[in-house]
């Protein structure tokens, strides 16, 4: 059985590495997640006046 030159190795690595880079890229930016629009809740803080 013939072994494989290292420059196969090389060229495997390098196009599976960029395929993988790709696809996670492609997943990262095209998915927009949904925010929800309706919810818009008002945080109400209510400041104390200590007095020592």
């Amino acid at each position: 059985m013939p072994q494989m030159a290292p420059i196969s190795w090389l060229t495997l690595f390098i196009i599976f590495s960029t395929t993988l880079i790709l696809f996670s890229l492609s997943n990262y930016f095209l998915i927009s997640p949904q925010s929800p629009k309706s919810l818009h809740l008002k945080i109400q803080s209510n400041s104390l006046n200590w007095k020592w």
